[in-house]
């Protein structure tokens, strides 16, 4: 017998049982899942974060800075405008991205720049060639300092992650304590209609694959800065 015939043989011999239904496993067997949450779980061996808002703002602040990403708290919208403009001026942008939103819409005035909007039917070398990509996001993250958006939040899939630097417009109401809190955030804001595209961002795009060399801006943006109203 050839290997061939050996291996289409074990494939016949597995098509005659038949799968278990979906969820006719659940309780049984090694696979089925634990009678306690995940998210109980889980924080038995993440890192611990502290229950109150200062203690997590300031640990987000601490894995921000850790990962490489800048991070502003500003008390008003016009210390968000003003911090946008020296930003702007520092970097020399000449043309930004961006989307609809209560904290992007105000932002992208401040700029006074020519704005790519995906939200809307746009081209993508337009979007390429802008100097920053200006979003809003769904959460902030203090255990891990990441940023979570949609593609419902951040204008779409491309926005957050073509332009070379990624600028994150959030609010405090927004900060979440840890993992387990955003995955249940998400759970309770979509529900069964969840978006098509779910990211955790954590400092710049980033690789050390070559002689374990950190490169940032491998595969997105090589900068993050993050603006906490």
């Amino acid at each position: 017998m050839t290997e061939r015939e050996k291996i289409l043989g074990r494939i016949r011999e597995a098509l005659t049982v038949a799968a278990p239904l979906p969820g006719q496993l659940h309780g049984e067997g090694r696979h089925a899942p634990a009678a306690t949450a995940p998210s109980a779980q889980a924080r038995q061996w993440l890192p611990a974060v502290g229950n109150t808002f200062e203690a997590q703002l300031a640990r987000f602040g601490e894995n921000a800075v850790a990962l490489k990403a800048d991070f502003y708290p500003v008390k008003t919208s016009d210390d968000l405008a003003k911090r946008l403009v020296e930003l702007r001026d520092a970097e020399g942008w000449k043309k930004i991205a961006s989307h609809a939103g209560e904290l992007t819409e105000p932002a992208c005035r401040a700029l006074a720049l020519p704005v790519c909007r995906t939200d809307q039917a746009y081209d993508v070398n337009e979007l390429e060639s802008c100097d920053a990509g200006i979003t809003e996001c769904d959460a902030l993250i203090a255990q891990t300092g990441s940023v979570l958006v949609t593609n419902r939040s951040a204008g779409g899939r491309a926005l957050s992650v073509l332009p070379p630097h990624h600028v994150v417009l959030a609010r405090r109401d927004q900060l979440l304590r840890d993992l387990p809190a955003a995955f249940q955030f998400l759970k309770q804001k979509y529900d069964a209609d969840y978006p098509s595209m779910i990211s955790f961002i954590t400092g710049p795009s980033r690789t050390g694959d070559i002689e374990r060399i950190l490169v940032l801006g491998a595969h997105g943006p090589k900068k993050l800065t993050i603006f906490l109203l």
